[in-house]
């Protein structure tokens, strides 16, 4: 996930000494996080240690097997901006319980990245919408939106599923990471449906700004100005958003939608904070899982039981 975020503060700490370093430093960072990549481009060091993520592989390979096995409607639908946006309806394969999963990868990943959770959800009954977010997979887009822009495209395929089922489908929202950041963003919005009935959000930042200084300081001990103050104006002129612009603390502050937040104790790309701070705001029901060994985005790899157990005891509870 990470990749191009790291490569990033490399060139910005080398361009700080001389006149004007932070403004080089500044459009260098834009240019390596904001922009579209080229392919998936997953940080696996930031996830697991090498033996767990060769564990974690088998996982992840078999059930994007099953996944594959599935009957796989591929699907597209236009963003507020003119977007096409891309993603793979998969009906439940037996005993439908009348619930549909949206579910939203995280930065540089794709849709198929969804689909461990996705076997979750399809063989306890609910149909599957996978996506790929503006600027990743087949969607299209120059830049990343990082939840803020990304919020709107939610909503958009939560209308999809509603003018294709006549609102008939209670909704589930999942996203990990940038995914996380973007359900949990999408829950503060007014025109939310009632039919949204939950939000997990698993390890989700509080917005680009805080986890672009957070890895800034981390790994190359930069405070955030003036660089990202600079980076956040470039963002703004060319991209159309500002890091700033709206977070996931001021989503949770006003959503009425049953919550579960999810982090790895491990994570120190997305520090825990970020979730245990969103699930002190959130003015909803809520329940907050912390996993034991899990790093950035690999807790339901780490403990596959207790992460799918959680979900569907908080979904039984508040959108059974």
């Amino acid at each position: 996930m990470n990749g191009p975020l790291k490569a990033a503060g490399i060139a910005a700490g080398a361009l700080m000494a001389g006149a004007g370093a932070a403004t080089i430093g500044a459009v260098t960072l834009f240019n390596r996080v904001i922009p579209r990549q080229d392919g998936v481009k997953v940080d696996t060091s930031e996830m697991a240690s090498e033996e767990q993520w060769e564990f974690y592989q088998r996982v992840i390979q078999s059930r994007k097997e099953w996944f594959l096995q599935q009957e796989i409607e591929h699907v597209t639908i236009t963003s507020r901006d003119g977007l096409t946006l891309c993603g793979d309806y998969v009906p439940a394969p037996k005993d439908p319980v009348g619930k549909l999963l949206i579910a939203f990868h995280g930065y540089t990943s794709s849709r198929m990245g969804c689909s461990t959770i996705a076997v979750s959800f399809l063989k306890r009954g609910y149909d599957v919408l996978i996506v790929d977010a503006r600027a990743h997979g087949e969607s299209e887009g120059k830049y990343s939106g990082f939840g803020i822009l990304d919020r709107f495209d939610c909503l958009a395929w939560i209308d999809y599923v509603n003018r294709r089922f006549d609102g008939k489908k209670d909704i589930i929202l999942h996203g990990v990471s940038m995914g996380g950041a973007t359900v949990l963003m999408a829950s503060g919005l007014s025109k939310m449906p009632e039919n949204v009935k939950a939000v997990i959000a698993d390890c989700a930042f509080t917005s680009p700004y805080d986890v672009f200084a957070h890895v800034l300081e981390r790994d190359y001990k930069l405070p955030p100005f003036p660089i990202m103050n600079i980076t956040d104006e470039i963002c703004k002129r060319t991209a159309g958003y500002g890091f700033k612009e709206y977070s996931t603390l001021a989503a949770m502050s006003k959503t009425t939608i049953p919550t579960l937040f999810i982090h790895g104790k491990n994570d120190r790309f997305v520090p825990m904070w970020m979730s245990e701070k969103n699930y002190q705001v959130c003015t909803a029901p809520k329940d907050l899982l912390l996993v034991d060994n899990a790093k950035h985005g690999a807790s339901l790899f780490e403990a596959p039981e207790l992460y799918e157990n959680k979900i569907f005891q908080f979904l039984g509870k508040y959108a059974g």
